[in-house]
């Protein structure tokens, strides 16, 4: 069928606009990963944009910039309270710091097992940590696995039990907690961007550091430091956090689209993260890296004052010792 040239015309500048106006509707959320690639978090951050596209019908793309692009985790969280970027993933431990009430879950020795930690991160206390957030001006998904923490030193460094951190300067997070967890061990708390950790251990400015098997595994920290020490002292949630205002800002639909996406990507991030912990420990060990395990019931009496250091915490550390 054949059609005049003004209908063309028309028809033509109906789909321009139409066009216009479906680009204009797509929703563009810029991600803050620190790990690289090949870190089980950052695949779920690639999975979490996935579902997020496909929950939006198209209108919501997230961009995943992962290996510090933006940034260590503490600039990341800044950058999103002020909406330079829209979302981060982040561990508890460095949240802590703008949302105080997180820092309960990156208490040393809080959880009981993996079973009592995610009855509490799934329930009722989750929740509330997480609507805390909005003081911050963030938006708080569902929270993911970060592995157990333990402690490892540089080749040549022995790390056979809780006397040889004495002294040690250790690399930590920048938080309270995990400065003065690390005082309380009897080692030298050094908060350092995560980037930097690999030359200092190779250098020696650093004794020795903490982190679960996948992050030792993925950063090449194994490579100069070869004793692991398995105290497992924390066992931090890991969090997609997102700017407030921009989130409030989105339609209802949109809003819905990503906390789904959020929710199914956290539990498929979980079962990444437990079998890629389990898999990188083999390969440390295979690698060449002692690992020990360790009695840790000298660390936990050693830590034990920190629970009255954090008055502010008290009721939430109430409520976690009553969840079974």
């Amino acid at each position: 069928m054949r059609y005049p040239s003004v209908i063309k015309s028309f028809v033509a500048c109906l789909f321009l606009v139409t066009s216009s106006q479906a680009a204009l509707a797509e929703t563009v959320l810029r991600l803050a990963e620190n790990q690289p690639e090949n870190n089980p978090v950052t695949i779920a951050m690639h999975r979490f944009a996935e579902l997020a596209q496909e929950y939006s019908n198209g209108e919501i793309q997230i961009q995943v910039y992962a290996g510090g692009q933006f940034g260590q985790e503490t600039e990341t969280i800044e950058q999103t309270q002020v909406g330079i970027i829209e979302m981060t993933r982040v561990n508890a431990v460095t949240l802590a710091n703008v949302t105080p009430s997180v820092g309960v879950f990156a208490l040393p020795y809080i959880f009981k097992d993996t079973n009592h930690k995610y009855a509490v991160l799934d329930g009722d206390i989750g929740k509330d940590v997480r609507n805390e957030m909005a003081k911050a001006g963030l938006v708080g998904f569902d929270f993911m696995e970060a592995g157990s923490r333990s402690f490892y030193t540089r080749e040549g460094l022995p790390l056979t039990g809780l006397e040889d951190l004495k002294g040690r300067k250790i690399r930590v997070q920048n938080s309270p907690i995990a400065i003065r967890m690390v005082e309380l061990l009897g080692a030298i708390p050094t908060p350092m961007n995560y980037g930097e950790v690999f030359s200092s251990l190779q250098t020696g400015v650093m004794d020795g550091a903490e982190n679960d098997f996948v992050s030792f595994l993925t950063s090449g920290h194994y490579e100069v430091a070869k004793n692991f020490l398995e105290d497992e002292h924390l066992s931090p949630p890991a969090i997609v956090v997102m700017n407030k205002e921009t989130f409030d800002g989105l339609p209802t639909e949109q809003q819905d689209a990503i906390s789904r996406a959020a929710h199914e990507a956290a539990l498929y991030e979980r079962k990444l993260m437990f079998e890629a912990n389990a898999e990188a420990k083999q390969t440390v060990i295979d690698a060449g890296v002692t690992v020990l395990p360790v009695d840790n019931t000298p660390f936990q009496q050693a830590i034990l004052p920190i629970y009255d250091e954090f008055p502010e915490l008290s009721d939430y550390i109430n409520r976690i010792s009553e969840v079974n």
